[in-house]
C-alpha cells in the first residue's frame, strides 16, 4: 500500500511538470557506462534525510535500467540542490477607461495572486571516472513544498529524478 501511495504521488508530481535541461560532452559513448557510484563527500545542500531519499530514488531507477553500483565504477554521480524564491506569475488586472470624440483616458493596475513560491533547482552530474571529467549534466527546476511530509518528499525526489533520467542517455540527433 505504501509503495502504491508513493507511485501515485510521484505520478501527481510528474504531471505538475518540472523543467529539465540537460547538457553532455559531445562524442561520448554512453553505452560504455554500466557501473556507478556516488562522488565521495557530496555536499548536496540537502539534509541527510533528503540525501538518502535522492540516493534511494537514483539506485532504484538506475538498477531498473540495468546499471549496477560498484566500488570501481565507470561513472560517479554528484548531485546538489539550491532553493530560490520565485515571484508569482499570476495577477489580476483592474482597469478604468473612458473615451469619446478623440479624448481618452485610463487607469490600470495589477494585483499579484498568491505569494512568492519556493523553487528547487536540482542538479545531477555524471562524471567519467577514467577521464575524471563531467560527461552529462541535468538541471531540474520545480516547485518545492518546504513543509512536505516525508512521503511527499520521497515522491517528489522520485518524480524529479525519474523525469531527469528520462533524458539519459542523450538521444543521438541525425542531421
Amino acid at each position: 500500500m505504501k509503495y502504491l501511495m508513493i507511485v501515485m504521488l510521484s505520478v501527481l508530481m510528474l504531471s505538475c511538470g518540472a523543467a529539465v535541461n540537460t547538457d553532455f560532452e559531445k562524442g561520448t559513448d554512453f553505452t560504455k557506462y554500466k557501473t556507478y557510484n556516488y562522488y565521495p563527500g557530496i555536499d548536496s545542500g540537502l539534509n541527510q534525510l533528503d540525501d538518502k531519499r535522492v540516493k534511494y530514488a537514483l539506485d532504484s531507477l538506475l538498477r531498473s535500467r540495468g546499471y549496477t553500483m560498484s566500488s570501481t565504477p565507470d561513472f560517479v554521480i554528484n548531485f546538489y540542490a539550491e532553493e530560490a524564491i520565485s515571484n508569482s506569475q499570476s495577477s489580476i488586472g483592474i482597469g478604468v477607461g473612458g473615451g469619446g470624440r478623440n479624448v481618452g483616458g485610463g487607469v490600470s493596475g495589477g494585483i499579484p495572486l498568491g505569494g512568492p513560491r519556493l523553487v528547487q533547482i536540482f542538479t545531477l552530474d555524471f562524471v567519467d571516472t577514467a577521464e575524471d571529467k563531467l560527461v552529462w549534466q541535468a538541471v531540474s527546476e520545480a516547485k518545492y513544498r518546504e513543509k512536505a511530509t516525508p512521503e511527499q518528499r520521497e515522491a517528489y525526489y522520485l518524480a524529479i529524478i525519474q523525469k531527469i533520467l528520462n533524458k539519459y542517455p542523450p538521444k543521438s540527433k541525425r542531421r
